[in-house]
């Protein structure tokens, strides 16, 4: 039984669904890089205002890519889904998401400056 099997319709034109796969890369490409800048932020980073601060900061960048990245599959498998049913495409959430995390990171980072 494969990952395919429980997904419902017909085959739609292929270019919608690779156009589908290649926004899910880069929502994946998006939350590896967060990830990146968090374990970068915890080890590369030298020393600079308080050491939970810096730790907190990566904790948060490290989360926010988990989440990203399961929310790109979430989505991926709902626009696939609509797309093999014939069912409007679902909103995009994970814009707000990002953004949202992206500015408590800011935040923090922008307290470990001034610290």
């Amino acid at each position: 039984m494969s990952a395919d099997d429980d997904i419902v319709g017909s085959d739609p034109d292929y270019r919608f669904s690779l156009a589908n796969e290649r926004t899910f890369l880069a929502w994946i490409r998006t939350a590896l890089a967060l990830l990146a800048g968090g374990v970068a932020l915890v080890s590369v980073v030298p020393d600079f205002g308080p050491a939970w601060l810096k730790h907190t900061a990566g904790a948060v960048l490290v989360l926010l890519s988990v989440v990203l990245a399961l929310l790109a599959y979430r989505r991926w498998r709902q626009t696939e889904t609509a797309l093999r049913t014939g069912q409007p495409l679902p909103p995009p959430h994970l814009l707000q998401i990002l953004s949202g995390g992206l500015v408590i990171v800011v935040v923090i980072i922008f307290a470990l400056v001034v610290l």
